[in-house]
């Protein structure tokens, strides 16, 4: 939730040291629970300031070893402990200062950027602060001085903080009202190396691509050619190998199959979801000068898409024989979505009980309640309806009755092994890009290069379709027939090292501290990872049945 700040700014009224507020604080707000001890908590804990002007995010920079760095947010303050001081934009200003002293940023120097639209019409570029630490003579103000603010442990007599600010203006010709977001991209951390990253990214898994294609339609059209020289030969029984061996299994119903058809119908329509929204991002739909654009578009795609999950869980529940269809239609519609939701309600009620300002109004709870009951559920009936009305999928082989049993396998045909294998070249695709995902989203940088992330996506479910496809053709070759879930476990198993980048980024990347920092944080990125995981599970089964129904098509069995 935003508020509005008592800072008062002019347009190109340049200020020195204006006087914002003054705050005092009593010997009484030392004590636990106090103002003056939840301000040096936040200090200590690294709580940050965000600000917005003119619907674009108030920027602040700083030089690192890398270059320059811009964040959306800054600190309330520093706080140095152990010859360190974090965060970052403290070191410039107070590199000197005492150890175990929380220092408080009170004075801002905003740099505002803007062009002329006509004569008598301006539009702002950017926006960026600079803060700094001033213990302010009450009686005198000057800005700067040699003297940041340092703030005590308790307060003996009443402590007044002065908070003060200065505006310089700069203008810049022929620049768009677009190119506002162009200034934020040109300062974001890293950037060469990102586009470095990103490019690298894809042409890995471009060159992937083919090496897996070509190699699978090497091995395949060598397997096709000796089925057919096989049978070519009169006269003579010859006796079935490899995957041609398990034709009357392989389309046998996996375990638990409305769990299975639920989890493929969701994942579905995850992926469309993810697919159809970035590329609106990528295409400039989803503009960044709206807030909360992507979220709510992904929201609502979600929502709409509802008939495919609801389609494709029938369709493959039909195949698998199940008479449940109303248990089916209705656990589409409400496993997946109803465990977002009690898990979002929990984290919610924590930040209530935080009084966090990141918490959800009841009201903007109760929109999402209605658009998922009375949207999204009747669309996923909707699409059962019609998917229940088709055909059953027509398969080549007839399945047996008695079921054949699976030979001991090796080791990397496994399902533990397969997975690690199997999800490990995926993510080795991604992890440049998690970076910088991780730091838009838990480290207040700057992200807005949703083209290139809608490539790398693309080349990314590429990579899993083609890898899922290999690991399902080796387990055929080892003569075991139980495909269904094994496809499902490889395929999204990449997002079990998205959750481990994701435990070793909160450890080495941030600052967070305390349980409940912990607690939110593990529990956001535990769930995505498992949405991920559906998403990606359900991508490489439909690749995975596409495929073993293309082959067994196209060699004659008995």
């Amino acid at each position: 939730m935003l508020a509005s700040t008592n800072i008062k700014i002019q347009f190109k009224k340049s200020g020195e040291c204006v006087e914002l507020c003054r705050k005092t604080y009593d010997p009484k707000d030392s004590l636990p629970g106090g103002t003056y001890t939840k301000l040096l908590q936040g200090i200590r804990q690294s709580y940050n300031r965000y600000w917005v002007s003119d619907n674009i995010p108030v920027i602040a920079c700083k030089r690192t070893l890398g270059g320059k760095v811009c964040e959306r947010s800054f600190p309330l303050g520093c706080y140095k402990t152990d010859s360190q001081i974090e965060p970052t934009q403290c070191k410039a200003q107070l590199s000197s200062a005492q150890e175990a002293t929380p220092y408080l940023f009170n004075h801002f120097i905003f740099n505002i950027t803007y062009t002329a639209a006509s004569p008598s019409k301006y539009n702002l570029i950017a926006v960026q602060v600079t803060p700094l630490s001033i213990g302010h003579d009450v009686k005198d103000l000057k800005c700067p001085n040699n003297r940041p603010l340092a703030l005590p442990e308790k307060i003996i007599a009443p402590l007044t903080i002065v908070y003060t600010y200065s505006v310089h203006f700069s203008e810049v010709r022929d620049a768009p009202l677009s190119s506002r977001w162009s200034y934020l991209i040109s300062e974001a951390p890293h950037e060469s190396i990102q586009w470095v990253s990103i490019i690298n990214s894809v042409l890995v898994v471009f060159f992937l691509t083919i090496l897996v294609a070509i190699v699978l339609v090497r091995t395949l059209r060598r397997d096709f050619l000796r089925y057919d020289r096989l049978e070519s030969e009169p006269n003579e029984t010859q006796e079935e190998f490899g995957w041609k061996l398990v034709h009357g299994d392989v389309f046998r119903a996996p375990r638990y199959p409305m769990l299975f058809a639920v989890l493929i119908g969701s994942g579905v329509q995850m992926a469309l979801m993810s697919v159809i929204t970035l590329f609106f991002a990528c295409f400039g739909i989803l503009s960044p000068i709206h807030r909360g654009a992507f979220a709510t578009c992904a929201i609502a795609v979600f929502v709409c898409l509802g008939a495919s999950a609801g389609y494709t869980s029938a369709r493959l529940y039909k195949f698998f024989g199940g008479l449940r269809w109303k248990t089916n239609i209705l656990m589409t519609g409400l496993f997946c979505p109803g465990l977002v939701m009690s898990v979002f309600l929990v984290i919610n009620l924590v930040l209530i009980s935080l009084n966090s300002s990141a918490a959800v109004s009841f009201t903007a709870i109760l929109s999402i309640l209605a658009m998922w009951l009375l949207v999204s559920l009747p669309l996923c009936f909707f699409g059962a309806f019609f998917g229940f009305r088709q055909q059953v999928i027509r398969v080549p082989t007839r399945t047996n009755q008695i079921p054949r049993q699976v030979p001991p396998q090796a080791c990397y045909t496994r399902i533990l092994p397969a997975m690690l294998l199997t999800g490990l070249l995926p993510f080795g695709c991604i992890f440049v890009q998690l970076f910088f995902i991780f730091n838009s989203i838990w480290g207040q940088q700057l992200f807005f290069m949703f083209g290139f992330l809608f490539l790398v996506f693309v080349f990314f479910l590429a990579c899993i379709v083609e890898i899922t496809i290999l690991t399902c053709y080796f387990q055929l070759c080892a003569e075991n027939y139980r495909w269904w879930w094994r496809s499902f476990l490889s395929g999204g198993s990449t997002a079990i090292y998205v959750l481990g980048y994701a435990v070793h980024y909160y450890l080495f990347k941030t600052q967070y501290k305390g349980f409940i920092s912990g607690f939110l944080y593990l529990t956001c990125t535990t769930l995505v990872s498992g949405l991920f995981f559906i998403m990606l599970g359900s991508v490489g089964f439909l690749s995975c049945f596409i495929f073993t129904r293309k082959i067994y098509r196209v060699v004659k069995v008995d």
